[in-house]
């Protein structure tokens, strides 16, 4: 079985080794420094930071320096994006020596917002432009640098094996790849068994990244991309326990339980405070929206229920803007599944 190769096995980046290799994904507006925390917490091997906008770090803006925040993790790994070497590079410097382990760049984002700035997965379509901004991060930092990109721009060019030979002769130390086209976005299903030709085509850790949802999809997802690991990122949402599960079953061939509902209440509950002290209460509570849904689906299906049991409790909570009144609203509901799954 896949799951016996590894066991107990951890992850060298460079420098560093990481106590596993099932990696939280950067997803913007998600990964902030509180759900990194508390993911890192539960056990996954490394935790990402947001997309962090190059030009933006450089100029001082406030939200961006927040994404880049270190969050008191022991490995604090920053993402960068952008399409112009200089800025790239002084912008890993920056966060270099604002405490970073780990620069990630992003050269797979499929948002337009980011696509139409020639950053992102954007740069799939000019292999030179990302040769040379690559070139320029790993030069100006002595921490590892790792690249997270997509199978190409779209089906007529899945340059990523190219992309991945260029990035590793450089001297990027792992490369991620969602096994999507940039005009694939979201849909459809990932396609793991063409991550396969990046994982032959360089001497380095890559990881597998796309649609893991569940911890027994783990081993067939490395079997066919042929890995060293896995990135989770949608499948994170609202279960910041979920990547140290996968990890679990990895070492071991056993699925630990999701948290009690009880536990899930006080995770979600710290989270949300730790998003109003993060952010301050106006922005906080706007960002904890999107957390508080997905955790409410989670808990109902870890009482055995369907993800929209507490659909009311959702449209209830989501739209108090008063914390205290979402407080005792997250209570009411959390106690509402303990009550039913009791019966």
């Amino acid at each position: 079985m896949i799951v016996d190769a590894f066991q107990n096995a951890n992850l060298t980046v460079g420098p560093l080794t990481l106590p596993n290799r099932v990696v939280l994904a950067p997803m913007a507006g998600i990964t902030d420094a509180p759900f990194r925390r508390m993911a890192h917490r539960y056990g996954a091997g490394l935790v990402v930071s947001e997309m962090v906008a190059s030009e933006a770090l450089e100029t001082g803006h406030a939200e961006t320096a927040l994404r880049a925040e270190a969050a008191g993790l022991p490995v604090h790994a920053v993402q960068l994006a952008g399409n112009e070497p200089a800025s790239m590079a002084r912008a890993a410097a920056m966060a270099e020596a604002s405490g970073a382990a780990l620069i990630d760049i992003n050269m797979g984002c499929p948002a337009k917002r980011v696509t139409t700035g020639l950053a992102g997965a954007a740069l799939l379509r000019d292999l030179d432009l990302a040769t040379r901004i690559i070139a320029a991060v790993v030069g100006a930092v002595r921490v590892p640098v790792t690249l997270k990109t997509r199978l190409g721009w779209d089906d007529s060019g899945l340059i990523a094996p190219e992309l991945a030979r260029r990035a590793a002769d450089i001297g990027v130390r792992l490369v991620t790849i969602h096994g999507r086209t940039r005009c694939q976005f979201y849909t459809g299903s990932a396609d793991w068994a063409a991550i396969a030709a990046i994982s032959a085509a360089i001497d380095l850790p890559v990881l597998a990244n796309g649609d893991l949802v569940a911890a027994e999809q783990a081993p067939s997802m490395l079997a066919a991309s042929g890995g060293a690991g896995v990135m989770i990122g949608r499948g994170a949402q609202g279960r910041p326990w979920f990547p140290a599960q996968v990890a679990a079953y990895l070492a071991t061939g056993q699925v630990p339980a999701d948290p009690s509902l009880a536990e899930q209440h006080d995770v979600l509950l710290e989270l949300y405070e730790g998003w109003l002290s993060h952010y301050g209460i106006e922005l906080g509570r706007r960002q904890a929206r999107k957390h508080i849904g997905w955790a409410l689906e989670a808990a109902a299906v870890t009482a055995g229920r369907p993800p929209d049991a507490l659909a009311h409790w959702r449209k209830r909570i989501l739209t108090q803007d008063e914390p205290r009144e979402v407080r005792t609203g997250l209570r009411a509901a959390f106690d509402e599944l303990s009550w039913s799954a009791a019966a």
